[in-house]
């Protein structure tokens, strides 16, 4: 479904992508995982054609820069946040994709899966970040295409959003599209992902199944957890007091874990009555 041969893409004297090559096959789920600025992103953007770019880059087997109209067909994008048409009814934002990629209807089947039926009528501007973040699948998903790219789809999400998110996603990729998705979320990527593609300052450094991923670059973890802002400096004591290496941000607490003990931290703070909003586990590159 995707060749892409010695990838690289230059921003004046930064090299963000330098010479990547890989493949995706018909039906796979990929993540790009990486610090920020690895290049995930990116290369994303050259998949999509947006960026003019040295090396090979083929969806389908239509090369991107000389058969890209060819090649978008094929494909579907859902941004990480969907941030245009604030003042377009939802069912008008519908119409006009369908228009601009030539699709003569909307199966109904997938307002409903997409709980979008009722909110047709609504402004973008009034969804929930969840419900943007379904819109914005709806819109790639129109005209059916095989393979489908995420960046970053379930950031701004809260936690039951971002669960019902990556169901729809297990759902597509179990109906046999081809997944090619961005994410710093370590359940995100150990669930859906078939392979992980590993960035690190724009080169490819490993390609692996999450599990063998996990092996190669340590059992070091790093949870971030959050809670209410009263209780953050309690959170901090207890969890320093109980051993762990944990420090606070404007956002929340950052603690470095081994693998396997994220439930010891989140029990810690359960028995100190401190409640816990919303968590996230991630592979620690550097401490």
């Amino acid at each position: 479904m995707i060749h892409v041969e010695r990838l690289t893409k230059r921003f004046g004297a930064l090299t963000a992508v330098d010479q990547v090559s890989f493949e995706v096959e018909t039906g796979e789920s990929v993540a790009l995982w990486g610090a920020n600025g690895a290049g995930k992103t990116t290369i994303l953007r050259c998949l999509l054609g947006l960026y003019h770019y040295e090396g090979e880059v083929r969806i389908a087997g239509h090369d991107i820069r000389t058969q890209g109209r060819e090649a978008r067909r094929l494909l579907g994008f859902v941004p990480q946040e969907l941030s245009f048409h604030e003042n377009m009814r939802v069912a008008n934002t519908l119409v006009f994709y369908a228009r601009l990629k030539k699709a003569s209807y909307i199966p109904d089947e997938l307002l409903d899966r997409l709980d979008l039926r009722p909110h047709l009528h609504k402004q973008v501007r009034e969804l929930s970040g969840g419900l943007k973040q379904r819109l914005a699948l709806a819109l790639a998903l129109i005209g059916d295409p095989p393979l489908l790219l995420f960046d970053e789809p379930t950031a701004n999400l809260d936690v039951r959003a971002r669960d019902d998110f990556m169901h729809l996603l297990h759902d597509l990729k179990a109906a046999g599209k081809t997944l090619v998705y961005t994410s710093h979320r370590l359940e995100e990527i150990a669930t859906l992902a078939d392979r992980v593609l590993l960035l690190e300052s724009g080169r490819l450094v490993a390609d692996a199944t999450p599990h063998r991923l996990a092996e190669t670059i340590g059992h070091t973890l790093l949870l971030r957890v959050y809670v209410a802002p009263h209780q953050k400096m309690q959170a901090l004591d207890v969890l320093q007091a109980k051993g762990f290496t944990a420090s606070v941000n404007s956002h929340g607490i950052k603690i470095f874990i081994p693998a396997l003990q994220k439930t010891t931290v989140l029990e810690t703070l359960l028995r100190a009555d401190i409640e816990v909003r919303d968590f996230s586990l991630e592979w620690a590159l550097h401490e």
